[in-house]
């Protein structure tokens, strides 16, 4: 269950990032950010934050490196059991 403690304004947000309010109204937008409306406000789960600040991966960046992973291993995966027998 989430609580407002799992949340940061945007005027907490753009302290955190160092950035202007109005800054992380167009990360939101371009959807750099997710965030929730609530109102005429936005609220940002502090995982959201994480991720733009690069301390956590998004769903998005997890599915890309498990298919470049999977693709090299079809590419060289016989040439990666070879590398890890030496």
């Amino acid at each position: 269950m989430m609580n407002y403690k799992d949340f940061l304004s945007t005027a907490e947000a753009a302290k955190i990032l160092k950035v202007s309010r109005i800054a992380v109204f167009k990360k939101i937008k371009n959807g750099e950010i997710e965030a929730i409306k609530v109102g005429r406000n936005y609220i940002i789960p502090k995982e959201e934050l994480l991720k733009a600040l690069g301390l956590a991966l998004g769903e998005k960046t997890k599915n890309q490196i498990d298919k470049t992973v999977k693709k090299a291993i079809e590419q060289y995966g016989e040439a990666f059991k070879k590398l890890g027998k030496e």
